[in-house]
This record gives C-alpha cells, structure tokens and sequence, in this order.
C-alpha cells in the first residue's frame, strides 16, 4: 500500500512538472483541503511555483488553511513579487500573522513591497535584482556572475560601490572583452532609462513599449538601485490588467476568477447590477416622456431598440479606442480636443451610412416616407452624440482621477440609451404629421 501511495506521489509530481497548466486547471477545480494537502507535501520551489499560478482567490483559501511550518518555507522562495501580491490581498489581520511566520529579513522586504502604491514600479520590481560594481573585471564577473540565476545574466545592471546606477551591459560584452577589462568601460548603456519606485504602471508599460526594453532599473531619489522590472513581468502584468479591465468594465470585481463561489460573485456583481436597474428606470423614464406618441404611431415601439442598438454600437467602438490610447498613454487629457472633434465626426459619418442603409429599409417596411426620414436624422444624431459620449466619458473619470475601466461602461449604456431614445421619439413627435 505504501509503495502504491509513493508511485501515486511520484506521478502526481511529475505531472506538476511536465504539464503545469494542465495541473493548475486541475486545482482549480478541486476542494481547497486538496490544493492544502498538495501544497504542504511538494517540495517548497514546486509549492511557491503551483501557489504562484493558481488564482488569488484559491491561493489565499489555501495560504489560510496551511501550517505555519509550510507556509514559511514556501513563501521564502517565492518570487518577492507574487508573494507581496498574495499577502497584500489577505485581511491586514491575517497578513500580519503571516509575516511574522517568516523571516524577519524577508518579511521587511515585502512589507517594503507593499508599501508601494498599487500598480506602480515598487509594486511591480524584482527587489534582490543582482548587480556587478564597475569597478570588477570581466574575468572577475563572469566569475561572480555563476552564482545569478539565468534571466538575470544576459543583460547585467553596473553600479558603483554605493549602489548607484551607473549603466548596463549585455553578456556577449562580457564574454568577449579582454579578461583584464574592467566593466566601467564596456558599459553600452551610460543613462539608461530608469524610474522610481512611484512611477504609475500605465508609464512603464508606455517604456516598454516605445524602447523595446528587456529590464527597466528602478531607483530612489538619489539614484540608488533598488531593484529590476523584467520584461516578462511586465507582459504578466499587462496581460492581467487587461483582463481586469474587461471584467471591470461589465461591473464584475477584479478579485473574481471563473471558479469563484456563486456567493461571491454575487456580492460583488450585485451593486453593480442595481445600479444598472436604476439607469434602465431612468431611461425607461425618457420612453414614458412620448407616451402618448408611441402610442398613436406603435411602429415607433418596433424600431427604437435599432435606435438604441446602434449608438450604443457607436459608443462602445469610441470608449474602446479612448480606454486603449490612455492605457498606452498614446493620449492626454490635454489632446481632448483633437480626440472628441474625431469621435463626433465617425460617429456622424457612419450614422449617415447607416441612416441611408436604414431609410430604405424603413421605407419598404412602413410605405411612409415620414417614418423613414425621422429614423434617418435620429440615427445620424445618436451616433454622432454616442461617438462624443464614449470619448468624453472615460477622459473625463480620468480627470477626476477615477478608474475608467471601473464605471465608463455603465455610465456610456445609460448616456446612449437616453439619447437614441429622446432623439427619436423626440424628432417623431415633432414630425408626427408626417408619420
């Protein structure tokens, strides 16, 4: 029995290994006693690994329900990162009982971590970033440079002997300088670009981006190096906040993860909801407004979800494009201007193509000329009016230094439902001798 128990922990090993995702889809689904268990038998480095990838939801569930002695021992070789990322998301209770559990070293390290403003470079480095004081040889630092893991090799971070940031240089300098060179004058890199540890995460992805960086140092006020933001970090972290915006932009929290519990995806999706049914009531207020019209021509009735249907289109495509030029800082507030002006004439220009393509059908379907024209000029003023709302929205919650992504949305929703609606019945009522 026993050997069939240590076969069964050796595949299971193995599987963890040669099939990551695989195995991390796996927990996902299991009993959080289960991902406890495995959690506690694996090796540390496996531990930190699986405990780094599952979702934040399951990793606290489990970081809560685990020994003390597991715990420690997983989260001291844990990238600092992702284990200031998982402490900063437990209760301030819970979190202080689980830096005292470890190290006193690290637990200073991370607690530095999470003193950071969220999303910004001090958030986002890799604090024990090696680098290799100028002064040493190339001999010396490959010699020195055996004991960095891999990814920290190919481009090396020089200092001077007070950790200030002097520059970078590639390995392939390194190895093909004469043995007795010093690194002070093999640096490529003299001012390389850097930032401190309150530069906003939007910044450095804009770096990233435009330079085509493989490391971004990151400094204090006087230069000194405090740590490295990799490439690969800033991949994770853009792909996750893009994912986060998504679902923040539908009113779904950005804790929530597909296999969350029903309950608590109910109580984070549920203000958001209500607040939804409110708008609707006040659109529905606008239809109530021409009544009395809506009732006398029910075609009306037919053809205003078309109405709402394409400036809330129109909208959307505008808000999308304006949340994507502020992510990649590819705009300011202080470019408005030239950003609604754009906006207000596509979204007029595609109302008149739409309007015609939408006349004529209007006009086979009712025989009335009146319908069709009404329709038309409403089409043209609501998508030009959503075009400006979709800009205007999120650039102005920038303004007033709210997230865009959290409430642009649901506010745009309301703002094309009110105008579709008031532009057509408003024109019908104006017009209805022509009906």
């Amino acid at each position: 029995m026993s050997d069939l128990r240590a076969l069964s922990h050796a595949l299971a090993d193995t599987y963890i290994d040669r099939f990551p995702q695989e195995a991390i889809d796996v927990l996902e689904s299991a009993p959080v006693p289960e991902v406890v268990q495995l959690l506690q038998t694996q090796p540390p480095e496996r531990g930190a690994r699986i405990l780094g990838r599952i979702s934040t939801a399951l990793a606290k569930s489990s970081l809560l329900q685990m020994k003390p002695d597991p715990v420690r021992k997983i989260l001291n070789v844990m990238d600092p990162v992702q284990a200031a990322l998982l402490l900063g998301s437990l209760d301030p209770k819970d979190r202080e009982l689980q830096l005292q559990n470890l190290d006193s070293g690290f637990a200073r390290e991370l607690n530095d971590l999470m003193s950071y403003p969220d999303a910004s470079a001090g958030r986002l480095m890799q604090p024990r970033a090696p680098s290799v004081p100028a002064r040493l040889t190339a001999r010396q630092t490959l010699k020195r440079i055996k004991r960095f893991s891999p990814r920290d090799t190919a481009v090396l971070v020089v200092t001077d002997d007070n950790g200030k940031l002097l520059g970078l240089i590639d390995l392939v300098d390194v190895v093909h300088a004469d043995p007795d060179t010093r690194l002070e004058s093999l640096v490529h890199i003299t001012t390389p670009v850097r930032v401190n540890a309150l530069t906003p995460r939007e910044e450095i992805i804009d770096l990233f981006s435009r330079l085509k960086l493989r490391i971004l140092p990151v400094v204090d006020f006087e230069d000194r190096l405090l740590g490295v933001i990799r490439q690969s970090t800033m991949i994770q972290a853009t792909q996750e906040e893009a994912a986060t915006d998504m679902q923040a932009m539908v009113g779904v929290s950005r804790d929530e993860r597909a296999l969350s519990s029903p309950l608590f995806a109910m109580r984070k999706r549920l203000p958001w909801l209500n607040i939804n049914l409110l708008t609707a009531f006040l659109a529905a207020s606008v239809v109530g407004v021409f009544e009395n019209t809506i009732a006398q021509f029910t075609a009306l009735a037919v053809l205003l979800p078309v109405v709402a249907g394409q400036s809330g289109n129109t909208g959307a495509q505008a808000l999308a494009v304006i949340m994507r030029g502020l992510a990649l800082r590819e705009i300011q507030i202080r470019h408005w201007q030239r950003v609604l002006l754009k906006e207000v004439l596509a979204g007029a220009l595609n109302g008149i193509a739409i309007a015609i393509v939408t006349g004529l059908g209007v006009m086979i379907w009712s025989q009335s000329a009146g319908l069709a024209m009404v329709i038309g000029v409403a089409m043209v003023i609501s998508m030009a009016l959503a075009g400006l709302s979709g800009a205007a929205i999120p650039l102005v919650l920038t303004r007033l230094g709210q997230d865009p992504a959290q409430s642009a949305s649901i506010i745009l929703t309301t703002v094309t439902d009110i105008v579709g609606f008031f532009s057509f019945l408003g024109l019908a009522t104006l017009f209805s001798t022509l009906l």
